[in-house]
């Protein structure tokens, strides 16, 4: 079991969030494809796109999307 010191667990979040995310919205986009193997070529080449691309977003923003939920609930 890979052992990740608590103090990064934002990027572990970042991490899981943006390849979840980023992985049922490729999925959606290459629906159409005529073929299984069409549409997971598609789907994969889509996926590893926007997991790049969402990554940073979601790491960056996180902390920021914390604070904000934070202020708007309370106990």
């Amino acid at each position: 079991m890979i052992s990740i010191d608590r103090k990064h667990s934002h990027f572990v979040f970042g991490v899981l969030q943006a390849g979840l995310t980023s992985m049922i919205a490729a999925g959606i986009a290459s629906f159409p494809s005529p073929t299984i193997v069409q549409f997971f070529g598609h789907w994969l080449g889509s996926w590893l796109i926007a997991w790049a691309i969402m990554l940073p977003v979601v790491v960056l923003a996180a902390p920021f999307i914390r604070t904000v939920s934070l202020a708007l609930t309370r106990e």
